[in-house]
């Protein structure tokens, strides 16, 4: 069997003396807490403290990154522990798991395999890598490690140094499981909830009827009318805030935010409930409630990410059998200038408003995003998020965005996972791939040592806080 032991010096630069630098810059962050700003755990399970119910649906069914590599070459998405049709799944854990052993060759190279090895070795103790053959044994293995009282999600989460943890929520669920956190003496930690309200903002899909009837319900506002809706999202903020959210999360095809007259607007959300609305006023309703989202945060200081670009639910068999978030979210062209000008004309200089911009199309970091955050008050550029969240687009990201926007001007990383285990793996490529750029400008003398070492700290502690406002 092949042996489970990631390397030390893994995505540390080739040269000699950049890679002694690199080590001693990771070194020096590698322990520290992780702030997690944006991501998509469930606060209940944190709140419940259960253990996991097997490796399966703790590591693999749950997590996109892996289920959408393994559809690629073939194997289906039922055996992946996804039900078909509204029906409760039907693959085994060890089924599921063999699978992944059977294709973990699929991995090589790829951010998920630097994920899977870290949390396979450090989180779990896992001494060979997965095959066909071993697949029961490390089933089994890890079967019985999960069963420990050490390996439940509090005591992982206290493991992992998480300090700050965020949730991604409708503004209509319900924040029992927030509220109950932040009120438990016994847990120390932040779990905090992420206002997204994107569902609204579309008249002209199926659900969007049945949505406003939920966030009435919620909210005790009627939605009936255009200036409901807004008053009803206000009021949701205000009990995010309640529970502890700083930030909200936006996603859209295109960051079009040209507002609409109170009347126009209002016309076009009784026609979308009257059923006689126009493609055309449905992408200016769109486009007004991005704006009218931005007017809010300007107001109430949530911050305000964006993350426009991504063409949802490609593959629309896929998505009529399974439904959202499996796998096939693909990436478009993006823009941002042009686009957000009405937004930071009318609100690009209000010291309220906050502004963090994260795209799938990286050829807009140098572009648009550092250039935009290099002058606006208001405006941070993203991580690389998504299908960018790997070493290479990691480093591209921060040679592209450092010459406009230098560090301060950043998000901090974005681990956006539904995976819990593979956190701290995430954060610690992160942390390595940071550390080698920081040698990289010790090493052609663009910066000192010493100031290297200040913004690796900075990097993973007061950038991400200051700019989602966690305190």
């Amino acid at each position: 069997m092949t042996a489970l032991a990631p390397h030390p010096d893994r995505l540390f630069p080739a040269d000699p003396g950049e890679r002694e630098l690199a080590r001693r810059l990771h070194a020096s962050v590698a322990d520290a807490p992780i702030y997690s700003p944006h991501g998509h755990i469930d606060a209940r399970m944190l709140l419940d403290d259960e253990p996991f119910p097997d490796p399966a649906a703790l590591l693999i069914t749950p997590d996109h990154y892996v289920t959408r590599m393994l559809h690629a070459v073939g194997v289906p998405l039922e055996e992946l522990g996804l039900g078909r049709d509204g029906a409760a799944p039907t693959a085994s854990g060890r089924s599921i798991w063999r699978r992944l052993c059977e294709n973990w060759d699929v991995f090589l190279g790829t951010p998920v395999r630097f994920w899977f090895e870290s949390e396979f070795s450090e989180v779990f103790g896992l001494t060979e890598q997965p095959t066909a053959a071993n697949a029961d044994d490390l089933y089994d293995q890890l079967s019985e490690t999960m069963a420990r009282p050490e390996f439940r999600p509090r005591a992982l989460f206290d493991r992992f140094r998480i300090a700050v943890l965020a949730t991604t929520d409708d503004p209509a669920d319900d924040l029992s499981a927030h509220l109950a956190l932040r009120d438990e003496p016994t847990f120390a930690g932040r779990v905090l909830p992420t206002f997204r309200a994107d569902r609204y903002m579309h008249p002209d899909e199926p659900t969007w009827r049945g949505r406003l009837d939920a966030l009435a319900a919620r909210s005790g506002v009627d939605t009936g009318s255009y200036a409901g809706l807004l008053e009803a999202l206000r009021v949701r903020r205000q009990a995010f805030i309640e529970a502890g959210g700083t930030s909200t999360d936006t996603g859209v095809r295109d960051a079009g935010s040209e507002p609409l007259s109170h009347s126009d607007a209002e016309r076009i959300h009784r026609s979308a409930i009257d059923g006689t609305l126009t493609a055309a006023d449905a992408v200016a309703y769109r486009n007004n409630m991005l704006y009218r989202l931005a007017e809010l945060a300007s107001e109430d200081g949530l911050v305000m990410q964006l993350h426009p670009g991504v063409l949802r639910n490609h593959h629309q068999p896929t998505f009529d059998a399974f439904g959202p978030d499996t796998g096939h979210d693909l990436p478009a062209v993006g823009a941002f200038t042009k686009p957000l000008t009405p937004i930071l004309r009318d609100f690009g200089t209000d010291p309220t408003f906050r502004l963090v911009l994260f795209t799938v199309d990286e050829t807009t970091f140098s572009r648009e995003i550092a250039p935009l955050a290099g002058f606006y008050p208001s405006v941070y550029a993203g991580a690389p998020w998504w299908f960018l969240d790997t070493p290479a687009a990691i480093l591209r990201y921060r040679r592209a965005i450092t010459d406009s926007a230098g560090f301060t001007k950043t998000s901090g990383f974005i681990d956006d996972t539904r995976a819990f285990c593979s956190i701290p793996a995430r954060h610690d490529m992160s942390r390595r791939v940071d550390s080698t750029f920081l040698a990289s400008l010790v090493a052609t003398h663009q910066l000192a040592e010493e100031d290297a070492f200040t913004i690796a700290g900075r990097l993973v502690s007061d950038i991400p806080r200051a700019t989602f406002r966690l305190g």
